[in-house]
């Protein structure tokens, strides 16, 4: 889940020795190298289309196109010949779901921008990609009554970035404006496939992240801790309880115990909302939506220290 320009240093292991590729690259049948050849010119026409958006000031905002129909919506970002990037967004329960209901901007940022790099955990570990430098904004409007029970989940594709197995690449989420924070649920392939879960929006980025996992794993159970005390008194012992029972799991390295009470405090939190505590969110921004914050707590937990498990620190 390296990508060529992580900080990690690639294990010999992983890499390809150059005065092989012509050898490897012979051994390919006609249709591998045409699928090859077309991944490079697919990055190649996303790489000039980032160039000529730097190159004038007035190109920083990207065009987005959105669908949406049920349960599902998906946005493409920037030329439709040559996306930058699209972007899917999947609700459990979703109503008044529509293109314009969303509220959906995208734009590139600059790499050295202080109020945005002052809007990071670590900006001396975590650090946006220059071919990737992509903002996302979902701000539904008010008006727009947009609502969802539940959870959502949210996958940011590009082939602006290069994926490789223990990737650093993360999904970084804020409210407009405010502080972001690591919501990663899965890293995949093809390009880069990022993806989280969420409880609310409205900011994303994907960005490298070489914290110690441990030390984001340690910042993931505060917060989930905190969401804890904003429940009713009366649920937060068994809340509590699994989340104990998960660090304890975790300092000694017992990683199946630690998983199985995260997905605990997941299923706890999908069975009780809307019965015990808050399950929706609202356009209107008059409820907190405590069961999904909850749900997307555990599943960014979960990731990060399934990662510890099988990558280490």
């Amino acid at each position: 889940m390296a990508p060529t320009l992580d900080w990690r240093p690639t294990p010999p292991s992983q890499r390809l020795r150059t005065g092989r590729i012509p050898t490897i690259m012979g051994s390919l049948d006609p249709g591998a190298l045409q699928m090859i050849r077309s991944s490079l010119v697919s990055r190649l026409l996303v790489a000039a289309a980032l160039a000529l958006a730097f190159g004038a000031a007035s190109a920083q905002s990207l065009p987005v196109n959105v669908t949406a129909s049920g349960n599902q919506a998906t946005v493409v970002i920037g030329s439709p010949s040559a996306p930058l990037a699209d972007v899917t967004l999947k609700f459990e329960d979703a109503s008044n779901l529509s293109a314009s209901s969303l509220g959906v901007s995208a734009e590139l940022v600059s790499l050295t921008d202080p109020a945005l790099l002052a809007r990071l955990p670590d900006v001396s570990l975590i650090q946006l990609n220059g071919t990737f430098p992509l903002l996302l904004t979902i701000e539904p409007p008010a008006l727009g009554g947009l609502r969802f029970r539940d959870s959502g989940r949210i996958e940011i594709h590009t082939h602006a970035l290069t994926y490789s197995l223990g990737s650093s690449f993360r999904l970084f989420k804020a409210p407009v404006g405010g502080p972001f924070r690591d919501i990663t649920d899965e890293i995949a392939q093809g390009s880069v496939r990022a993806r989280g879960t969420y409880g609310g929006f409205s900011q994303f980025l994907v960005v490298a992240d070489v914290r110690s996992t441990s030390s984001v794993i340690a910042t993931k159970i505060t917060a989930l801790r905190g969401l804890i005390a904003a429940l009713p008194l009366s649920e937060r012992g068994a809340f509590t309880a699994q989340l104990d029972q998960a660090e304890s799991a975790i300092a000694a390295a017992d990683y199946a115990s630690a998983l199985s009470s995260i997905d605990t405090i997941r299923a706890r939190a999908e069975s009780r909302g809307g019965m015990f505590f808050a399950n929706e969110w609202r356009a209107t921004r008059d409820a907190d939506n405590l069961a999904g914050e909850l749900i997307a707590g555990a599943a960014t937990l979960r990731f990060s220290v399934a990662y510890l498990r099988d990558f280490g620190q």
